[in-house]
């Protein structure tokens, strides 16, 4: 048997139209307890939720459609990419591991996330990245309004342009945009860019495979004035 077809015969795929979620995701989930195959690929999701959830093993899923709400949330160490569009909350609370959609993203990409890699190579919409914990976020284009709310630590690197609120009440997340920024929330300011920040938006770019200068970026963090209550900043809580 040639290489390709061996490669061929390796991926286990899975048509959403015969097969239910419940199905998949616990076929899915057997994985971080016993030996299976290695790459998924799963067709017709029709915009289906919570595909490919909660996944605990290094595996591979390839998805062919568009997805609907949660897709690869709580993802750890899989590699997800989504060959489509997503809904709300791609890749929710990842732990590691590599989320890659090909489209566009609605509102809460990568909320809360503790780790890993999400990249989408095409617009994201409101809050993404919030509340975010330890992962990092690649946009290849633009982000909604309040994109890094409360965000804690990671990267959010944003290839295009920024909505209202960017960072608010941001914590120690970093926050790398190569457009404009329509505004920046409560406590967020824009910081200098130094070559160590130069070299991490490299990094984070080469490895979410999108091309982009990367001293075109400007950062983004926290001036840390609400760490603490001040009686004179009670307006900005």
């Amino acid at each position: 048997m040639a290489v390709a077809e061996r490669e061929h015969a390796a991926v286990e795929v899975v048509d959403l139209r015969t097969t239910s979620l419940r199905e998949l995701n616990h076929r899915l989930h057997d994985l971080a307890r016993a030996s299976g195959p290695s790459h998924w690929r799963i067709v017709n999701p029709s915009g289906a939720h919570a595909v490919a959830c909660g996944l605990d093993a290094d595996v591979e899923v390839e998805i062919d459609g568009h997805v609907g709400y949660y897709c690869a949330g709580m993802n750890k160490l899989a590699t997800v990419r989504v060959h489509g569009n997503a809904s709300t909350g791609i890749a929710e609370n990842l732990m590691s591991g590599r989320v890659e959609v090909d489209g566009n993203v609605s509102q809460s990409a990568g909320a809360t996330g503790r780790g890993g890699l999400l990249v989408v190579h095409g617009n994201a919409s409101s809050r993404c990245g919030i509340s975010m914990k330890g992962i990092d976020i690649v946009v290849g284009g633009s982000v909604g309004h309040m994109s890094a709310f409360m965000a804690q630590t990671g990267c959010l690197v944003v290839c295009g342009d920024a909505g209202e609120a960017l960072g608010d009440s941001i914590y120690e997340a970093r926050l790398y945009v190569r457009g404009s920024v329509a505004s920046l929330g409560a406590d967020c300011v824009e910081k200098e860019l130094r070559d160590e920040h130069v070299a991490q938006v490299r990094g984070l770019l080469e490895a979410a495979g999108i091309e982009a200068e990367a001293g075109e970026f400007r950062r983004y963090g926290s001036a840390r004035r609400l760490y603490n209550f001040h009686v004179d900043n009670a307006g900005a809580y």
